[in-house]
């Protein structure tokens, strides 16, 4: 017994139809009720419209009377538009020693403010090697004054936490830091 290709996920429209009947929708959403698939067809010809299945799945099939090409533009419009309105997040790394000099701690910072200003999450990694290893507070205690440091531009997505060697901390932009840097830039462009 032959089992046919594999199912089309594609909607069937006007011919493609091969049930006896369907639950019929009428151009503007009245519902006309089951009727056979001659006389639906027939009634899409005469409005000059397509008879397109809307839910393969029910019983008896539900088809709709609609303009099919204007329906396949305005679902991908809306799939576009989804698209556009997607944010890419994108995670940062920022990597420091327990005992790091204060020159080197402000430069740092200053990456860490800038990812955090273009809206990006920054995963501040401390390394520890050697002895170090034996006094874990000292890491916690940076990755506590670098959160305070930038707590304008962002929060502490994620605690610190000791992971081997490492100790991890994820820090995430505030929900509108986009927002108020432009904004602030642009006051400080016309202001001068």
């Amino acid at each position: 017994m032959d089992q046919g290709g594999p199912i089309s996920s594609e909607t069937r429209i006007n011919e493609r139809i091969r049930v006896p009947e369907v639950r019929l929708v009428g151009p503007n959403g009245e519902q006309v009720g089951i009727v056979r698939i001659e006389d639906a067809l027939r009634l899409a010809q005469e409005a000059d419209l397509d008879l397109v299945e809307v839910a393969p799945q029910a019983r008896p099939p539900v088809a709709k009377l609609m303009d099919y090409g204007k329906y396949k533009y305005e679902s991908a419009q809306k799939a576009r538009e989804s698209r556009r309105n997607q944010q890419l997040t994108v995670i940062k790394e920022q990597k420091l020693r327990p005992k790091i000099d204060p020159h080197d701690y402000e430069t740092k910072k200053g990456h860490v403010s800038r990812f955090l200003e273009a809206g990006n999450k920054v995963k501040v990694t401390i390394m520890f090697r050697g002895r170090e290893q034996s006094r874990p507070e000292l890491g916690f205690r940076l990755l506590q004054r670098l959160a305070e440091d930038v707590s304008e531009l962002g929060f502490i997505e994620s605690k610190p936490k000791q992971d081997g060697r490492n100790m991890i901390m994820v820090l995430a932009p505030h929900k509108n830091a986009k927002a108020k840097t432009k904004t602030t830039k642009n006051a400080d462009s016309s202001g001068s």
